[in-house]
């Protein structure tokens, strides 16, 4: 029997993995948040990373952890000043810190530890990135809160005769609420909202950036993967779909899926102008009877990711590509088709009644 621990439980890939694992016969989940999860059959940790005394009163919930998945996070309110902002680098090197200092002294069944980063480990909201970008390349230049946590993890992970995985996922495509950094929400709420309303479903304007996504669902596989296969022992993976994203191309595709039609291309700031419209929002939960969050709490600061991932990039945009090689090579052969990831998102945000 392992006992997983997921740290972030109510983000995209921490939801994910507590969904995965719970279904999953030897496995029993806790999962670590401010906010409840909710998950059934699932043991809530109230902490906050920030504050030990929080974390250490669950000791004896503790004890028994024998996986960590690390996917908590701390964004600005300004969210791409943030990436690079002292503040957020300490904050997001405090909760890490505190959270290893306790489980070393609490979880003797610990045995191994994954932790997250992503595509700025490669400089990307830097300077264009060189594609494929590879594990293997030396750090990036610049500061950042991922090299921080990775000298923490493998300094106490050497210690303490722990394993470890470090991912570095695009783009993820998941199903959460309030997350900075979810596209899938911020998406299925302007599209809602544009049909309910009559605005206009813009496409993006300006030359397409190639890029990649990650299914919060393939994630969760390849972390089971992980801690059962010894060539994953103590590396860092990059883990994506498989294929491309590209927004322009998805467009006629979620206009198709929200039965909305597709709209002139412009370049419009949605976290200036969908912010504006709660009090449409709050017409449409009540129509449809859907939980009653409104924008803020559904999308949090997505719309400023979004706004990003839409930009008009100039006429030879460089592509953000990151090579999957490594994690092909050593065995994981896992990958859904991303259009069909994003529907599937929208589909399971109306099973979950986030949207009608």
């Amino acid at each position: 029997m392992g006992k997983l621990l997921v740290v972030g439980a109510t983000g995209l890939l921490g939801r994910a993995a507590i969904k995965y694992f719970r279904a999953k016969k030897g496995w029993i989940c806790s999962g670590l948040s401010r906010r409840p999860h909710n998950f059934r059959n699932v043991e809530y940790v109230a902490a906050d990373l920030l504050d030990n005394p929080s974390i250490e009163k669950h000791h004896s919930k503790l004890r028994e952890v024998t996986h960590i998945l690390y996917a908590a996070l701390y964004e600005m309110d300004d969210l791409l000043s943030g990436w690079r902002h002292n503040e957020q680098i300490k904050t997001n090197t405090k909760m890490f810190e505190n959270l290893m200092n306790i489980v070393s002294l609490y979880s003797p069944n610990l045995r191994h530890i994954s932790l997250l980063q992503g595509t700025k480990a490669y400089g990307i909201h830097v300077e264009p990135m060189k594609a494929p970008a590879k594990e293997k390349w030396p750090r990036h230049n610049h500061e950042n809160f991922y090299w921080n946590q990775e000298d923490i993890l493998k300094r106490i992970c050497n210690a303490k005769n722990w394993s470890f995985n470090i991912w570095r996922p695009q783009v993820v495509l998941g199903t959460a609420t309030g997350s900075p950094m979810n596209l899938v929400a911020a998406i299925a709420a302007y599209a809602t909202i544009c049909k309910e309303t009559d605005l206009t479903f813009y496409q993006p304007l300006g030359a397409p950036v190639v890029t990649e996504a990650t299914d919060a669902n393939l994630f969760a596989k390849a972390l089971e993967w992980a801690f059962n296969e010894p060539k994953a022992k103590n590396q860092t993976f990059n883990i994506t779909n498989g294929d491309v994203l590209i927004w322009h191309h998805l467009w006629p595709e979620i206009c198709e899926f929200f039965k909305i039609p597709l709209g002139p291309k412009r370049n419009r700031t949605l976290s200036t102008a969908l912010p504006k419209l709660e009090k449409e929002w709050s017409f449409i939960t009540n129509k449809y009877g859907i939980k009653q969050l409104n924008l803020k709490e559904l999308v949090g600061g997505s719309w400023q990711f979004l706004d990003r991932a839409l930009r008009d990039a100039g006429p030879s945009p460089s592509p953000s590509i990151v090579s999957t090689i490594k994690i092909r090579k050593a065995g994981f052969s896992g990958c859904i088709d991303t259009s069909d990831s994003l529907k599937n998102c929208f589909k399971e945000m109306r099973r979950e009644k986030l949207i009608p």
